[in-house]
């Protein structure tokens, strides 16, 4: 059992022992042992009082009911910085290769500069609101919602794993933002056709599966021969952010929110079928060997491999951004201080509005582009869909009171 005294009444070894007087003022001690019985560590802690919510004999209680709960925390387990949990609290995650990268990203820009020095028991909820209204200045509301969701797991994790007491991230609101896509972010048909055209040669086909089929940019730097499929694409793999080294196994790797194996068709234009074709003639397909998650070689004739030395093993979302960036400068697609109005996945935008806009189901469309749900869909493009208003009213009133 835990026990309450006072040092001033029992250890000679302290400056105000002897104290003779009952209400003294002295602080008061609670020792008490770790659950394991009489071989386990003996603690102490110090109070300002004994009684009260924050006194020692509260203390002693929650010790001694903690343990008999076997939810009792080491004090200890606390003591570990914040940059040195999520370090290990990443590496432990099951996660793809771009996931992973934005997760590394964030917490090495945001979360360690601004909590890494604290330990996960000192993080309080002031400090997380503190934290979520700096980044609040500095990120898209819905990158700051997606964030903080991952930031409230990784203390839930320490909860779980007994390293803190309270979870600080519990009462702090995370509401989305929103998410809809600007339609200034969206380019026009003649502006695709530009970047088609300053587009580096080898990567042109690219624009055309982007903004005509909807695919990723790591998607589309997938494409391989078995992709086409008489009027539809099947796609079935994405490029892996390390595909560019010469150590990657595991260059191609399945598609966000699909497990492997998985894929998704997508029907396809005459008119791109066409340009396939065009670029296959110019460029022919270069075999490469993977392994697949499971470990089994796979070979597949991919479209845009590198044909110069130097260039690394395969093209990535990051290599390609510099080729698209280019393209909208030299076709003068550039906002007032003179950086590109767009990035790739713009070109997807442009698909998924062209298809709205022309009355195709938003639920057909939230399938053609992967989304994982099509709340996600309806979320960014919702906006996009044409107005019902009129028609639901004309199809109201001619239900309640049709022509005669």
């Amino acid at each position: 059992m835990a026990t309450v005294y006072q040092r001033c009444k029992s250890d000679p070894k302290v400056t105000t022992y002897p104290c003779d007087k009952p209400r003294c003022g002295h602080s008061w001690t609670v020792r008490y042992r770790e659950p394991g019985g009489r071989t386990a560590r003996q603690r102490e802690k110090t109070f300002a009082k004994k009684t009260g919510p924050d006194g020692a004999d509260a203390f002693a209680a929650k010790v001694e009911t903690d343990k008999g709960m076997m939810v009792y925390i080491d004090p200890d387990a606390g003591k570990i910085t914040v940059r040195v949990y999520v370090e290990d609290w990443l590496e432990r995650r099951i996660i793809g290769d771009g996931t992973y990268n934005n997760y590394k990203g964030f917490i090495d820009n945001h979360l360690v500069p601004r909590l890494g020095r604290k330990t996960l028991a000192g993080v309080t909820k002031r400090d997380i609101e503190h934290f979520k209204a700096a980044i609040s200045k500095e990120l898209a509301a819905s990158t700051v919602y997606d964030r903080m969701k991952m930031v409230k797991h990784i203390f839930w994790s320490a909860k779980e794993e007994k390293r803190i007491q309270e979870d600080p991230t519990k009462d702090v609101k995370n509401a989305p933002g929103s998410r809809a896509v600007d339609e200034d972010e969206i380019p026009s048909l003649d502006e695709v056709r530009l970047l088609h055209q300053h587009m580096s040669p080898q990567y042109k086909l690219t624009v055309w599966l982007q903004a005509g089929v909807g695919m990723r940019v790591s998607e589309a730097l997938a494409f391989h021969v078995g992709c086409l499929r008489n009027d539809m694409i099947r796609i079935r793999w994405q490029i892996s952010a390390k595909a560019h080294r010469d150590d990657c196994r595991t260059r191609l790797v399945p598609l966000k929110h699909r497990e492997e194996g998985e894929y998704r068709d997508v029907p396809v234009a005459p008119f791109i079928c066409t340009e396939i074709d065009g670029h296959e003639k110019l460029w022919a397909p270069i075999p490469i060997t993977f392994r697949d998650k499971a470990g089994k070689a796979r070979q597949v004739d991919v479209f845009f491999a590198p044909r110069e030395r130097g260039k690394g093993t395969m093209p990535t979302a990051n290599t390609y951004s510099y080729h698209f960036r280019k393209a909208c400068v030299a076709a003068g697609l550039v906002d007032v201080e003179g950086k590109p109005k767009y990035h790739p996945h713009s070109l997807r935008h442009f698909f998924a509005s062209t298809a709205l806009a022309a009355g195709i189901p938003i639920h057909e469309v939230s399938r053609w582009l992967g989304h994982k749900s099509i709340t996600t869909t309806v979320d960014i493009y919702g906006h996009l869909v044409p107005e019902a208003w009129d028609r639901c009213r004309a199809i109201m009133q001619t239900a309640f009171e049709p022509a005669a």
